[in-house]
């Protein structure tokens, strides 16, 4: 441990000291986990060799902050993290609770110790080439940064003209709780996603709804096969590679028809109708004249990744995202992105999270006897 610094005789607050730690994890959800889980296995130890850092109350990654109706059953993306399968969870439980309780297994089971809650307010250049965490618990200078803060903190919201006139209820569906609140309610539901489309079904019979979207949704009856994922993620990752901000997934992938969203399609609760023009104090406009008042707006839009806190490294393109090759960042090799692009799935913040410390390891490996080899420990 190297001392930041000394009392400077004023009378102000001594300095923290600075912590060395070779790899530092931002985010402990499936993508920050899964890197733990190979560092671990390298022969790395949790708050010596590498720190994991989690700024949510509690284990569970995003997953603990859905709506309680979303059960473990309705749930799509979740997957066995590497080295202990999920197994039997109760699909009439919510999906927060069983993802919340099987990743705090997970931590315990392999000793990763991430510390919580933790704010990481800025990650910057230090001495000796080492990148300095700075966070509200204290800082740690480490050798390498695998970050995986994923999305969930940024939701994005677009603009339309007359928004800030709505009388209603506007709000994200990282805010959605639940559809009793919306009973008889007139709700526009905007988004084509995955997210707008449970929502839409889970508020049929209980709200008033109205889907819109900028481009007509495409449901698809295939399969979803390995080779095919492997031609969406080679699509993604094709964006991240010219430094362009990654595409949503459905965007590439389409929606998943399953049975219940051919039940909702064929009694119309899917019906969608294109994107207004703008909202209005009573609900929203199209372009050709129609009207249609409304008491809550629905945004299902998305989010983006949240990476303001690696600002001061400059790591972004004039094409407004940030250019990785596998998980590394080609401006900084020493900073890894997991669960960003084509690694944004849970299968792939898996992926992600071998491949990080294959190549984080082959960085330390000079330096430090006993760690295995990159090849051993992420087989």
């Amino acid at each position: 441990m190297n001392d930041a610094g000394g009392a400077d005789g004023t009378g102000g607050p001594v300095p923290a000291a600075v912590r060395d730690v070779e790899v530092a994890v931002v985010g402990a959800g499936q993508a920050g986990l899964s890197a733990g889980y190979f560092l671990h296995r390298a022969g790395l130890r949790a708050d010596r060799d590498f720190v994991v850092l989690d700024h949510s109350p509690g284990p569970g990654g995003a997953w603990q902050f859905r709506w309680p109706s979303l059960t473990y059953g309705k749930a799509h993306g979740v997957h066995d993290l590497p080295g202990l399968p999920l197994a039997d969870g109760d699909p009439g439980r919510p999906s927060a609770e069983v993802v919340g309780g099987y990743f705090d297994r997970y931590e315990r089971t392999f000793d990763l110790r991430v510390r919580r809650p933790v704010d990481v307010a800025s990650v910057r250049d230090g001495a000796d080439g080492r990148l300095l965490v700075e966070t509200d618990a204290g800082v740690w200078a480490a050798r390498a940064l695998l970050n995986a803060t994923g999305t969930w903190d940024r939701p994005f919201l677009p603009y339309y003209p007359g928004q800030e006139t709505f009388l209603g209820r506007q709000l994200h569906t990282a805010g959605y709780r639940g559809a009793a609140e919306f009973a008889g309610r007139r709700v526009v539901v905007v988004g084509g996603g995955t997210s707008a489309v449970q929502l839409l079904m889970e508020l049929a019979g209980t709200a008033s709804t109205t889907w819109v979207t900028r481009r007509p949704p495409v449901f698809l009856d295939t399969p979803f096969t390995e080779d095919w994922g492997r031609s969406v993620v080679a699509r993604v990752e094709q964006r991240v590679r010219r430094g362009l901000p990654p595409q949503s997934v459905v965007s590439v992938t389409g929606l998943a028809a399953t049975e219940e969203v051919r039940r909702a399609r064929a009694a119309g609760v899917l019906r969608r109708e294109p994107m207004f023009e703008r909202i209005t104090p009573h609900g929203v406009a199209w372009a050709d004249g129609r009207t249609l008042d409304a008491d809550v707006i629905l945004w299902a839009t998305g989010f983006r990744a949240a990476l303001d806190h690696l600002a001061a490294l400059r790591l972004r393109e004039p094409g407004g995202g940030v250019r990785v090759e596998g998980t590394r960042v080609v401006r900084d090799p020493r900073v890894h992105l997991l669960g960003y692009g084509p690694s944004a799935s849970t299968i792939g913040a898996n992926r992600a999270g071998r491949t990080a410390v294959r190549e984080v390891l082959a960085l330390l490996a000079p330096g430090r006897a006993g760690v295995r080899t990159a090849a051993a420990a992420t087989s």
